[in-house]
């Protein structure tokens, strides 16, 4: 019997948990052509939620085309064009012959390559190397969406997943500024722009001096309520004929505190290790089990730290809010209180914590807070 519960990869149809409110609010958005950006930890379900709201809009209304681009992997402003271009194209073609006639009619200038990779039916372009020196060629395949949207007389609508990267970039300001030039001129087109690194993508969007302020809605996305996860644990429980009481199902995201990824994760163990009726034995026989497994890579994760780094996020796993007093600093070997602000930093950037609305600091990984909590000082002892 397939396990009923998905984490690792996109979660649809009734795999999809809640998410009302969001869905609601983004479909609208994608329907008005409002940009938008979203922000949240990683695993959240970001890009379950856009892929949620690209179906059902394709679904609902085929005068609007979802094109969605990940650019986890381009390091390059180069990379990023070639990738923007090809989802571009394979959104609005159905077919190879199709494909190559649109890569022509757009891209003809800048003399790009079309190969079809060997046993399937994916294909893609690519551009020479001479492609940057080309300049304008940059022009070009920013105004792609809105010219393929006029030509095709529909909407586009353009979903850039781990949109930070772009920070990355050799002189990502001017790149912003290019971005936003073309991108603000544009009807018929509205961005969905979104990833995982909180801190990078305020700078980029709430920062009244970089070029993308103000530039659409910003959905900062939350974990699911308690009460969701209850219903959806017992229902796809009771799906696949087994039983599960409320109670247990508050306890399973009780443990991983409402956290999308792991929730789903721990059900699923604790579903493999029901035969009929779940257990609270059950439940943390399968806790125990899925922090077991994880423990090797979080003592890789510790070994990349400090002393004082690690100090200070078993600080923030205990719940302190005041790093600076005295008695907090002595207690966890912080050193002095100058460190506060570098040791908060430098966990920032490793994606370790997350701040939240008043400063607040929070372990990002629920797990993995556990596992410091328990596993890792009780071992250092």
């Amino acid at each position: 019997m397939e396990a009923p519960f998905v984490y690792g990869r996109i979660a649809d149809k009734q795999n999809f948990t809640d998410r009302k409110d969001e869905v609601a609010l983004l479909s609208q958005n994608f329907s008005s052509l409002i940009n938008t950006v979203i922000i949240s930890p990683r695993r959240w379900g970001k890009t379950s939620l856009v892929n949620k709201c690209a179906r059902l809009l394709s679904e609902k209304n085929k005068d609007i085309l979802v094109c969605q681009v990940d650019i986890f992997n381009c390091r390059t402003e180069e990379q990023f064009y070639t990738a923007y271009a090809n989802a571009l194209m394979r959104v609005s073609t159905s077919a190879w012959e199709e494909f190559v006639a649109g890569v022509k009619k757009y891209l003809g200038r800048m003399a790009p390559v079309v190969s079809l990779s060997e046993g399937s039916q994916s294909y893609e372009l690519s551009f020479g190397i001479s492609f940057k020196e080309n300049r304008l060629s940059y022009d070009e395949i920013l105004d792609l969406p809105q010219q393929i949207a006029k030509d095709k007389g529909k909407k586009i609508i353009v979903c850039i997943d781990e949109f930070q990267n772009i920070n990355e970039y050799e002189d990502s300001l001017a790149f912003q500024r290019k971005l936003r030039a073309h991108w603000q001129k544009q009807t018929s087109v509205c961005y969905c722009l979104y990833g995982s690194k909180r801190h990078m993508l305020l700078d980029i969007f709430n920062d009244y001096s970089m070029p993308f302020y103000k530039f659409g809605d910003i959905l900062f996305l939350q974990k699911i309520k308690r009460e969701d996860w209850i219903a959806f644990i017992s229902q796809r429980f009771a799906d696949t004929g087994k039983q599960i009481s409320d109670e247990l199902c508050g306890m399973i995201a009780d443990k991983m505190k409402n956290h999308p990824y792991y929730t789903q994760q721990l059900s699923q163990q604790t579903w493999l290790r029901t035969l009929d009726v779940c257990s609270e034995e059950i439940v943390a026989e399968a806790f125990n089990s899925l922090i077991g497994q994880l423990s090797l890579l979080f003592t890789n994760i510790i070994d990349s730290l400090t002393s004082r780094q690690i100090s200070f996020l078993i600080a923030v796993a205990d719940g302190i809010v005041n790093f600076s007093s005295k008695d907090v600093l002595k207690q966890y070997q912080l050193g002095t209180s100058a460190n506060i602000k570098n040791l908060r930093k430098a966990t920032l950037e490793k994606d370790l914590i997350d701040i939240l609305p008043g400063n607040v600091i929070e372990i990002q990984d629920p797990a993995f807070e556990y596992w410091l909590k328990n596993g890792y000082q009780a071992s250092a002892k």
